[in-house]
């Protein structure tokens, strides 16, 4: 399984706008409608806020990774942003976010939902691999970073 496979070129924006935790993830959400992956980003939106009322998936070193469940969805769909300043997303260290991997699944797929959060969080132990999604300066870099990453 690769992150690529759910996280397609055009859910992925290098230069996310938001200040928030609120604002990043409806900024995601927003985009994932946009490209028609989604029907429904409001509700989306919600169950990803009240995910993030048991605890921040801002994980630390400068990496949020907000994910939920919906019944608006029929398989899993991924967006992720960058940040140049930084967001607000009551990180456990703390600290602002830069990184950002949304995921979003349907009930039915607690299994892949894990192993795809799993294989996220194992790429973005990596300092290298971090900072170097932090200096992409376009969504093909990106890509090809995380394919490059993904191989092993």
């Amino acid at each position: 399984m690769k992150v690529l496979d759910y996280l397609e070129i055009d859910s992925i924006s290098v230069n996310l706008k938001a200040k928030n935790k609120a604002e990043a993830i409806t900024e995601l959400c927003g985009i994932l409608k946009d490209q028609g992956k989604v029907s429904d980003s409001e509700s989306l939106v919600a169950a990803l806020i009240q995910r993030e009322k048991l605890g921040s998936t801002g994980i630390g070193q400068g990496i949020a990774i907000p994910h939920a469940k919906s019944e608006t969805l029929d398989k899993v769909v991924a967006a992720m942003g960058i940040s140049r300043k930084g967001v607000d997303f009551e990180a456990l260290d703390g600290e602002t976010v830069h990184i950002i991997f949304l995921l979003l699944a349907p009930p039915d797929s607690a299994g892949l939902h894990l192993k795809i959060l799993a294989r996220i969080s194992r790429l973005l132990k990596d300092k290298f691999f971090r900072q170097s999604l932090r200096d992409a300066k376009s969504v093909e870099d990106v890509q090809k970073i995380i394919s490059e990453e993904d191989q092993y």
